[in-house]
């Protein structure tokens, strides 16, 4: 069993939940009409936190869950069966939406972290975290520095999402033309957001060659992390660690950035750390080796700066980790911004439609209060393009999401040309309005001016794919997929569709079913094309049976959806033939 407390914190919220206080929890979300989901979901949470409270953590997996909870027999083979994994999406979306709707003042958040079974229990309603895990060496915030599971990300992340969603829920603020500034309250007001001071790298064998490469990788470094909009970079100064130290306001998320480097005639080695300025604490480090005879001095620079902002600075990364932990803490005003931001990311772990909603609205009071915000400008013209391309909102609004997504992102554009989040709204913005060759061009013109950042050049390489390009276009996500700390459910569907054009439709559906996203209509027209080429007929009529609950009108206007994604006639006429051998009647032109 492990603890995870934060010191300097009253006894009464220190204590983790006990057994009793889980189980009166458990019974509120099961007793809530809030926690929609069907009869074996319910007793698949109440299994594993009985599990978990019994001691018996370390034997929640697949094959356990499936024997007691869905009376499968002992032949149950997980890699061929998805039941357990498709069910515990359903629990986790479950329980999100019972918290967004019914639970914001419950004593205790019970989660279920992607990437296993184990529920976590952490007090909650605003007091700091006090979590309780039953799975030994289970990772946690501050538990190693520099080591930090997603999974653990995405619970606090979870929770962030869940308490900007709340406070969007309860807003009643009103949808106003958003491009129109000039009768905002706040025209000139600009929201904080993390600030991170790179010192200079200090250099340790002191000899005039060092001394260039010490400065030449504190410069690429800079440059590197100053490419990441949604963070404010600055060039520090020998005595800024005292500084550091001693902050003035402990409640604002600042870094410091510190190098070493060690250069002989052949070897290079550059070790990094990020300090909090809250508290002095490590939060991530790292080493870096290189062979300097094997290449040019200014690109090994180049490389190693490279790795280090991608780390630290891109959406996922280790800024955004530690952010997330800290904003389960209610933020102040002046942080409900970037917390909005925050939300956004937590959001796109699974795509939910409800938790879409109240991310959009926070999004759209953080423009409201700060007009000149590119990055929530960026964010809130892709929860407009969700609605679109996800069909949150089948019933057609006025004006239509495209309209809104596109003005949207052409205001974040002309705030800041080069916030590649602006430029990655606009791509998308452009490609589902139809006029791909734009979207293309402003998505090269995006991944040139960052090409670390992975969220965009993944999305740029899908729309390559889906434009024809699809062997480039292909290679980027599957990098995306390999770089991108943070959840990869979205981009394991897009490389599905790659294996199903390549006529590979055995790891089209091993990737589509790592994919728990299957609240999206897209999921289920993709899977049931996969399906019906492998003539997998009884588990098509599955998936069209949920079209036809769920999304009736994707079904009646599917010519228009599969164009609007797939640019060539030859790409569509792929995904029809599959999803006519799966039985669907695919209408006249």
């Amino acid at each position: 069993m492990s603890l995870a407390i934060p010191e300097n914190v009253p006894a009464d919220v220190s204590t983790p939940p006990t057994n009793s206080e889980i189980q009166d929890q458990l019974a509120r979300i099961r007793a809530s009409s809030a926690f929609d989901a069907p009869d074996r979901a319910h007793k698949f949470l109440a299994y594993v936190v009985e599990e978990a409270l019994e001691g018996r953590a370390d034997r929640i997996k697949a094959y356990s869950i499936a024997i007691e909870v869905f009376g499968r027999d002992a032949t149950f083979d997980a890699q061929n069966d998805p039941v357990v994994r498709i069910e515990a999406g359903r629990v986790r979306r479950a329980l999100e939406r019972y918290y967004l709707l019914a639970g914001q003042r419950d004593p205790i958040l019970i989660t279920m972290p992607k990437g296993g079974y184990v529920p976590v229990f952490t007090r909650f309603n605003g007091a700091a975290p006090k979590t309780l895990t039953s799975q030994p060496g289970e990772a946690r915030f501050g538990a190693e520095k520099g080591k930090r599971g997603w999974p653990a990300f995405g619970t606090a992340l979870g929770i962030v999402t869940l308490a900007v969603a709340g406070m969007a829920l309860l807003s009643n603020l009103r949808d106003i033309q958003y491009w129109n500034s000039d009768s905002r309250p706040f025209p000139s007001a600009t929201p904080n957001m993390p600030q991170v001071i790179v010192k200079p790298f200090e250099d340790l064998t002191n000899t005039p060659n060092s001394a260039m490469i010490a400065r030449g990788l504190t410069d690429e470094v800079i440059g590197q992390m100053a490419r990441f909009k949604e963070i404010e970079i600055v060039a520090g100064r020998p005595n800024d660690a005292a500084e550091a130290s001693h902050p003035s306001d402990k409640s604002l998320p600042l870094y410091m950035l510190e190098g070493r480097v060690r250069a002989d005639s052949d070897r290079l080695r550059l070790t990094t750390r990020l300090v909090s300025r809250t508290d002095g604490s490590v939060v991530w480090t790292s080493s870096y080796d290189a062979d300097i005879g094997a290449r040019e001095l200014l690109d090994l620079e180049a490389d190693m700066a490279r790795l280090v902002a991608t780390t630290l600075a891109q959406p996922y990364g280790i800024i955004f980790q530690t952010d997330a932990a800290q904003m389960l803490q209610a933020p102040s005003a002046d942080w409900k911004a970037y917390a909005c931001t925050l939300s956004y990311y937590g959001y796109r772990a699974d795509l939910h439609p409800q938790t879409h909603a109240s991310v959009q609205n926070c999004l759209k009071e953080a423009v409201a209060r700060f007009p000149n915000y590119a990055t929530a400008w960026a964010l809130l013209s892709l929860t407009y393009i969700d609605e679109l391309r996800f069909r949150y909102r089948l019933q057609t609004p006025s004006p239509p999401p495209i309209d809104v997504a596109v003005q949207a992102a052409e205001r974040a554009v002309q705030l800041d040309p080069q916030s590649v989040r602006a430029l990655q709204a606009q791509m998308l913005a452009y490609f589902f309005r139809g006029d791909v060759d734009t979207a293309i061009a402003v998505g090269e013109r995006a991944l040139t001016i960052n090409p670390n950042d992975t969220e965009l050049s993944g999305e740029y390489g899908f729309r390559l794919a889906l434009s024809g390009q699809w062997q480039r276009g292909c290679a980027l996500v599957k990098e995306t997929v390999g770089r991108n700390p943070g959840p990869i459910g979205y981009f394991q569907v897009a490389l599905s569709v790659c294996s199903y054009i390549d006529r590979d439709y055995g790891g089209a559906e091993r990737w589509v079913r790592m994919a728990d996203l299957r609240e999206s209509p897209i999921y289920h027209i993709i899977l049931t094309a996969i399906l019906g080429q492998q003539g997998k007929l009884a588990e098509a009529q599955e998936e069209r049976n949920w079209l036809t609950a769920h999304a009736p009108e994707f079904l009646d206007g599917i010519r228009k959806e599969i164009a609007m994604r797939f640019h060539r006639p030859e790409d569509q006429e792929r995904i029809y033939d599959g999803l006519r051998k799966a039985g669907m009647k695919i209408p006249a032109h």
